[in-house]
């Protein structure tokens, strides 16, 4: 299993319209793709004054998923993001791999 985790710093004054916009859109459209098995939003609990900052981790079976979800899918999605969102919630990404769970 493979977590694709973009992190987001999200400013004060827009948390709730991002939120909004995350789970009524954004999430939707890219779990539409149907690369990924489920998504998650995760508040990351710090002492930050410079806004909230968010995890949201897709899931998919495999790097041949997310490697086809960034080639078919994730350069629109990021477009459409980064003109809404892209100086008030900047983002970085991280993959990894689920070894095991417990």
């Amino acid at each position: 299993m493979i977590i694709y985790n973009i992190t987001a710093n999200v400013s004060l004054e827009i948390v709730d319209k991002w939120l909004k916009w995350m789970k009524e859109v954004h999430i939707p459209h890219v779990m539409k793709t149907n690369m990924f098995v489920s998504a998650s939003i995760n508040r990351i609990i710090s002492n930050s004054d410079s806004g909230i900052t968010y995890a949201i981790a897709y899931k998919c079976n495999s790097l041949q998923d997310l490697q086809k979800y960034e080639i078919s899918f994730s350069k629109n999605l990021r477009v459409e993001y980064d003109l809404k969102f892209a100086q008030s919630a900047p983002t970085f990404r991280t993959i990894m791999e689920v070894l095991d769970e417990f």
